[in-house]
């Protein structure tokens, strides 16, 4: 029962990133005046129909929460044990939090909204960093239990994932929202992928091997 009920939590993990996306992306085509290039997904919580993306937010924030319980439930020991789920689980706050307060007309989008300031704006931006730097801290927490288990080729490529995540958003700034996607595509589809790897029927075939003790 113990695994069936930590399965079910991993799965709310390996769930999380596509849907956000599926649900996001089929969005961009139906909004009058949005442009994943310069706009980023946020923006479609404002205007018409942003009720949509405030619950993908909020439904994606607790998935990854759930997600986290079950990381928690799966790793008994080893490094991370502790601060791999906790650092998920502030993701997800932050998720929740960025759907919540709902992020200030920018860049022509909502179409005829006046660009200004809000209290709600700042809010989901210092969710959005929240959450963007407890995905960073977890990706290298992630490396560091790989290191420990002898797993150099999970362990590098948690830290490419990590870099990747943090700069590439700021490569180009007219095509921001796009590089933010698939920014968040590879870093949050990475926590998916290793949700996938403790689920019970795969942990088998991907052993953690014996972590030094944290």
């Amino acid at each position: 029962m113990t695994d069936n009920r930590t399965g079910l939590l991993l799965a709310c993990g390996v769930l999380a990133t596509p849907l956000f996306f599926v649900v996001a992306f089929a969005q961009t085509t139906t909004r009058a005046g949005f442009d994943l290039g310069p706009h980023m997904i946020s923006q479609l919580a404002s205007g018409d129909h942003g009720w949509i993306q405030i619950a993908n937010f909020v439904v994606t924030g607790i998935l990854f929460i759930l997600a986290a319980i079950g990381l928690r439930q799966a790793f008994t020991e080893g490094p991370g044990r502790v601060w791999i789920p906790r650092l998920v689980a502030v993701f997800g706050a932050g998720l929740i939090a960025a759907g919540v307060f709902v992020v200030d007309p920018v860049k022509g989008y909502p179409v005829g909204a006046v660009e200004h300031t809000t209290w709600h704006g700042i809010l989901h931006g210092v969710a959005a960093v929240v959450a963007g730097l407890s995905m960073t801290a977890a990706l290298g927490v992630f490396a560091r239990r790989f290191f420990a288990a002898g797993q150099r080729g999970w362990a590098i490529a948690s830290i490419v994932v990590a870099v990747v995540y943090l700069v590439l958003p700021f490569v180009n700034a007219d095509q921001g929202g796009l590089l933010l996607a698939v920014a968040s595509i590879i870093g949050w589809g990475w926590v998916s992928v290793l949700a996938l790897r403790q689920l019970p029927a795969f942990a088998a075939h991907f052993s953690w091997g014996t972590p030094h003790p944290a």
